[in-house]
């Protein structure tokens, strides 16, 4: 029961912080419909779940969900002095990447999975949770990192082949052309 009334304090918290681009917003709700705005914020969730499972457009809805914050994020820390920002969002879209691409062959599982737009938002919501241990930072350190490590000297002689072989082809593309003028 503590660890609910801590969860509740700390989203009071984060939806009255004034520093949050949310803050304003559920403010403003608040306001207007004198409900509390932890509650709009609550009912607001429970309606945004229930129309991933039965709306249309889930998967447009889901990708906005896990790219226009991120981005947001990502734009201020690129601009604000501090390492540790950039390191965090950076993290964020080397494993949404990596979700990308694996999601990409394993499409058929939504005619499978009828929950699977809400599950692929909380996912989302996980990795770009404010906490020091969010989801990007678990995942990335629990396993991408590892494969990256273990596999990154035939990476590295990979790319540079492909890098080799565009070189070439590009030159020789251009010596083609200029013979031709």
């Amino acid at each position: 029961m503590a660890r609910i009334v801590a969860m509740k304090d700390s989203l009071e918290k984060a939806l009255k912080d004034e520093s949050k681009p949310w803050a304003k917003l559920f403010a403003t709700a608040e306001a207007k419909t004198g409900i509390d705005r932890l509650y709009i914020f609550l009912g607001s969730m429970g309606l945004l779940a229930l129309y991933l499972v039965v709306g249309i457009g889930q998967q447009l809805l889901c990708n906005i969900i896990g790219f226009v914050y991120p981005a947001y994020c990502s734009m201020k820390a690129l601009e604000s002095p501090r390492k540790e920002d950039d390191t965090k969002w950076l993290t964020y879209w080397v494993v949404f990447a990596v979700f990308t691409i694996i999601e990409f062959f394993s499409d058929y599982i939504v005619c499978w999975f009828p929950v699977y737009w809400l599950f692929k938002c909380l996912l989302y919501i996980w990795l770009m949770a404010p906490v020091e241990y969010n989801g990007s930072t678990v995942l990335y350190h629990r396993f991408i990192r590892p494969k990256f490590i273990k596999y990154q000297p035939e990476l590295d002689n990979l790319v540079s082949k492909a890098r080799e072989a565009a070189v070439k082809a590009t030159s020789d593309v251009l010596s083609d052309f200029s013979k031709k003028d």
